[in-house]
């Protein structure tokens, strides 16, 4: 599988390794298995460094969808990318782009930097849910 998670309670963290191909159904994977596990709200470091992005405008259209979804009901916490390369870059940007959460996002080039940069922004989760565009009416 190309995508790996663990993750630490304790730290309100998910560690995510990313190595070769991964497309949009290993992405809906790994979102849904967070939603089920409730930590969407927690810090993602997510290291893209041997990461083979592959989406269609399609697939980040979809991802979109699905993203907007998670956000109407569960709240999302920040996420630092470690990645050199440009698709890695492209695909960040991408994803930061189509993703409805309004949370910390930052790409960094080491792990040690993410990680420090994920203390200092711990605290800030955006919650959408209490939205006027996400609560029902009626």
């Amino acid at each position: 599988m190309p995508l790996k998670w663990e993750i630490f309670h304790d730290q309100k963290l998910v560690h995510i390794v990313a190595q070769g191909r991964v497309t949009l159904p290993e992405m809906e994977e790994h979102f849904d298995a967070l939603a089920v596990a409730d930590v969407l709200q927690y810090g993602k470091l997510f290291d893209a460094s041997e990461a083979d992005p592959i989406y269609t405008d399609q697939d980040v259209l979809a991802m979109g969808a699905r993203l907007s979804a998670y956000t109407a009901t569960l709240k999302s916490g920040p996420l630092a990318v470690i990645g050199l390369d440009e698709k890695a870059r492209s695909a960040f940007r991408r994803f930061v782009n189509i993703s409805p959460a309004k949370r910390p996002a930052r790409l960094f080039k080491t792990e040690a930097e993410a990680r420090a940069w994920l203390k200092e922004v711990a605290d800030q989760v955006d919650d959408q849910r209490n939205q006027p565009f996400h609560t029902p009416k009626g």
